[in-house]
């Protein structure tokens, strides 16, 4: 799935492309996305509004059309691509916004967890974003947050970290990554941390999220950004899918279990 930086990527990616650019139409080729695709209402509020700005909230796109938001969300294994109106549509690829310049963003989402809104009001009111914790990038998502955030908490702090309403973004790879570089195994009850070490915690996801944006995200299997080229964060990972091999850092084994009915990778020599 694609996760934080994957969406951050694919912003940064599809900017350049597309703010400043006039929509000239609106083709929807599969409603039947996560949730079905307004295609009345965007193929009546779309065509003729110029793009004026693309943001992200946790892992939706937001862009600014000026008389409201198109909001997207890339799903299970989505993509965005710009290219020339003139290349054939392929397979998956379920909607399809055409610009004035001559070139159309599609979303291929194979899948189809992905999602394609409209929104008149702000943004941040539409009922999937008004109740999301903190962006972990901000200033909001600090150490003394998380403290609080976590008194009485009983649940493996993995899970704590994933869960969007206390913050948003951390997915499975950078919650493990981050918990390996903080020294603080997954299983542990969140309600169990320290000042210490939430300060630590929030400090290091910050690093190891910025670390892969830069990257340019993860190489998942179904993930390219908007030029079709995948991550290369993978590279660098410690402890995710890495059950079994040698800690990079002691060489002792990493090893794998089960948080929430997702894998969970840790060192448990060098995670306390």
């Amino acid at each position: 799935m694609p996760e934080l930086p994957e969406v951050e990527t694919t912003r940064r990616g599809i900017s350049s492309h597309i703010v400043g650019h006039t929509i000239t139409s609106v083709r929807i080729n599969n409603k039947n996305l996560r949730w079905p695709v307004p295609v009345e209402k965007l193929q009546s509020a779309l065509p003729g509004q110029k793009i004026i700005s693309i943001s992200r909230r946790a892992k939706y796109l937001l862009i600014d059309c000026g008389n409201g938001h198109l909001i997207l969300h890339l799903g299970m294994s989505g993509s965005l691509r710009i290219v020339d109106q003139t290349i054939p549509v392929e397979k998956h690829e379920h909607a399809e916004i055409l610009f004035s310049n001559g070139t159309v963003m599609r979303l291929r989402d194979p899948r189809r967890f992905g999602a394609v809104l409209w929104t008149d009001e702000p943004p941040e009111q539409h009922s999937l974003l008004v109740s999301l914790g903190p962006e972990p990038l901000s200033d909001a998502f600090n150490g003394e947050y998380l403290f609080q955030q976590s008194r009485k908490r009983r649940c493996p702090l993995k899970n704590f970290i994933m869960n969007a309403h206390v913050v948003v973004g951390v997915g499975n790879i950078y919650a493990s990554e981050s918990l390996f570089h903080a020294g603080i195994r997954p299983s542990k009850a969140a309600g169990k941390l320290s000042r210490q070490s939430c300060s630590k915690l929030a400090q290091t996801i910050k690093l190891v999220l910025a670390q892969a944006i830069a990257a340019g995200g993860t190489t998942l299997r179904d993930f390219t950004d908007s030029n079709g080229r995948a991550g290369y964060f993978s590279q660098r990972l410690f402890v995710y899918a890495r059950g079994g091999e040698n800690c990079l850092q002691c060489g002792g084994l990493i090893k794998r279990i089960q948080i929430g009915q997702r894998s969970s990778f840790y060192c448990p020599y060098c995670q306390k």
